[in-house]
């Protein structure tokens, strides 16, 4: 079935991503292009890379220049997405619209006045297909079949879920007791002009920031995590900016549940059978470890678990490409199951390296 496709916010990072994607997607077909500030360049002067759309000129966002197209999606900032939302909404039509920003993910509207600061506009269906489930004893996915409205997770909440949710759900861990410290590759701050965003200061240097738990992705981690079986959920969460482009390596760690007893090939069996028909999750083999590199351009994730008896903690690591599999890979995943096509349909699973 061909669909068409309005991009809003095609001038970012996760715009520009998700365009990538669809151009190589043999079922879409790229309709209006919109910016804010860009608007009236063409997109060339923003993407060179997109050779095939370098001549559309970006329109500016509005609902009106968005409708008509099958599919909608919002690469737009927090607070701007849930505004052109209802916009669209009141003009009628049902395209199927997934927002890349945070706007609608949260399920607690305390939760996100909290760490957002606004009133929250509402909780659409939850984009990680690969979402444990505890309540139907399933996945994400289930719920994604026919939805018309996809909340996308945040980049770094993919990478904490996907490292912790198979021992989670298997009673192994403490939920009570997580640290997830985070290498984030530049991409994931946006194209803001910022004096700590710049090359010269960013180059041999790593910067830890939103630090103390005051990260909005915070409350998305625990949500995840809750879903997969957490009564209770306290997680500290530390971003790391380092320097590279893209990726995100996640290490995750958390302490053995009350009286569990369990050796390190155990805990990856329960990995390894969690992740076994997930086409987008691979758990490595004995001794290898994920790396940044290795997914660059993929929406594939790697995980490794391990055991450190003496602390009587567990050991995750996850490597993702944030642009990818955390923003516009794991969109277009979602698509795909929302509109009954293949889930893996026109999404890379190899790597780009060296």
């Amino acid at each position: 079935m061909t669909f068409t496709v309005a991009v809003a916010g095609a001038s970012g990072y996760a715009g520009g991503e998700i365009l990538r994607l669809l151009l190589d997607h043999p079922e879409a077909r790229i309709g209006t292009l919109t910016a804010h500030s860009s608007a009236g360049t063409p997109l060339g002067a923003h993407h060179p890379h997109l050779r095939d759309l370098a001549d559309r000129v970006l329109q500016p966002t509005s609902a009106r220049a968005l409708a008509g197209h099958d599919v909608v999606v919002l690469a737009l900032p927090h607070g701007a997405s849930g505004q052109v939302a209802a916009e669209l909404e009141a003009l009628g039509g049902d395209p199927v619209v997934l927002d890349l920003g945070a706007d609608h993910r949260l399920q607690d509207a305390a939760d996100w006045e909290a760490y957002y600061g606004s009133p929250h506009a509402g909780t659409w269906t939850y984009g990680l297909p690969e979402l444990v489930t505890a309540v139907t004893g399933g996945r994400q996915r289930a719920a994604l079949a026919g939805a018309r409205r996809i909340a996308v997770p945040g980049c770094n909440v993919t990478a904490v879920t996907l490292g912790l949710q198979p021992g989670v759900a298997a009673g192994l861990l403490d939920p009570t007791d997580l640290v997830a410290v985070l290498a984030n590759g530049y991409s994931g701050a946006g194209k803001a002009l910022k004096p700590h965003l710049l090359a010269s200061e960013a180059f041999g240097s790593a910067v830890p920031y939103a630090v103390g738990g005051t990260h909005r992705h915070v409350p998305e981690i625990a949500q995840n995590l809750r879903s997969a079986g957490a009564a209770d959920v306290r997680t500290s969460f530390t971003p790391v900016l380092v320097p590279m482009s893209r990726g995100i390596l996640a290490t995750a760690t958390a302490r053995l549940a009350p009286g569990v007893d369990v050796d390190e090939a155990a805990l990856r069996t329960t990995w390894r059978d969690a992740y076994a028909d997930e086409p987008f999750v691979h758990v490595l083999p004995d001794g290898q470890w994920p790396t940044t590199a290795a997914v660059t351009g993929s929406n594939t994730a790697l995980v490794q678990v391990a055991l450190d008896a003496r602390a009587g903690r567990v050991v995750t690591v996850t490597a993702i490409d944030n642009l990818v599999k955390g923003t516009a890979g794991g969109a277009v995943q979602s698509l795909n199951l929302a509109l009954g096509l293949p889930e893996t349909l026109g999404l890379p699973r190899n790597g780009v390296a060296p």
